[in-house]
C-alpha cells in the first residue's frame, strides 16, 4: 500500500457537548477543505484515509481527519460494535466539526467537502443534507450510503460513490442509494478492487477520482 502520509497539526475540535481530536493540514493557498468521516471501527489514523488525505494535500486541499468517537466511546465500540452504526450520532459529531471549520479563522473562507468511508459515508450524507449551503461535495469510499435513509433525498451536494468491483453486496447498496439521491451523482466501480482497496493501484485510483471531484466542486470560483 502507498505511504499513509503525515499526521498534520493536532487540533481540538469543540462540537458542543464534547471535544474531539483531529489532524488539520492546511497547504498554502488551499482551494478547499475536505473533512474525513471514518466509520466501522476506524479512526483518523486509518492508513487508507491518511493516504487519500496526503494526495488531496498535494493537490492543494486542506484536510481535517477527526475521530468522531471519544477514546472512551471507541473502547466501548470495540466490544459492542454498535456506535459505529449510530449514524445520527456520527452525523451530529460531523456537523460539529463542520461548524468548527466554518468558524476557524484559517479555514472559514474555504469551501467544505466530505470524504466518507464505510458507515462514515452515511454520516457524511446525513450531515450534508443538514448543511446544504455549506457542504459543497461528498465522496464515499466503499461506503454505506444506504444507511443515510430519508436524508438521501435532501442531499444537495454533488456526490461521488466509489466501490470496488469485487465488493458485490456494497455495489448493490450504493446502486440502491443512487436511486434516492436527487443531486448530481456518479458511481465509480474500480476494476479488481475489494472492499478495502488493498489491490495494487486501487487506492491510488480512489485518490485520483476524489481529487477530480473536489477540484470540480470545491476550487474557488472566479
Amino acid at each position: 500500500m502507498p505511504s499513509d502520509g503525515t499526521q498534520g497539526q493536532l487540533v481540538r475540535v469543540d462540537t458542543g457537548a464534547i471535544s474531539l481530536e483531529g489532524n488539520l493540514d492546511l497547504p498554502a493557498h488551499a482551494q478547499g477543505v475536505v473533512l474525513f468521516a471514518h466509520g466501522s471501527g476506524s479512526s483518523r489514523h486509518s492508513p487508507r484515509n491518511r493516504y487519500v488525505a496526503q494526495v488531496l494535500q498535494q493537490a492543494g486541499f486542506a484536510t481535517l481527519l477527526i475521530d468522531l468517537l471519544t477514546s472512551a466511546e471507541e473502547a466501548i465500540d470495540r466490544h459492542t460494535g454498535h456506535l459505529r452504526f449510530d449514524i445520527a450520532l456520527l452525523a451530529k459529531r460531523l456537523l460539529g466539526a463542520t461548524d468548527w471549520l466554518y468558524d476557524h479563522p484559517p479555514t472559514r473562507h474555504l469551501r467544505i467537502g466530505y470524504f466518507g468511508a464505510s458507515t462514515g459515508s452515511a454520516a457524511a450524507l446525513v450531515a450534508a443534507a443538514e448543511r446544504p449551503d455549506v457542504v459543497k461535495a461528498v465522496v464515499s469510499r466503499g461506503g454505506r450510503p444506504d444507511l443515510a435513509g430519508p436524508a438521501l433525498a435532501r442531499v444537495r451536494a454533488p456526490t461521488l460513490l466509489i466501490v470496488g468491483a469485487e465488493d458485490l453486496p456494497v455495489i448493490e447498496m450504493n446502486r440502491e442509494a443512487m436511486t434516492r439521491l436527487s443531486t448530481e451523482k456518479k458511481l465509480e466501480i474500480i476494476s479488481g478492487a475489494t472492499h478495502l482497496f488493498e489491490e495494487p493501484g486501487a487506492l491510488e485510483e480512489v485518490a485520483r477520482l476524489s481529487c477530480g471531484w473536489f477540484a470540480r466542486y470545491l476550487a474557488a470560483k472566479s
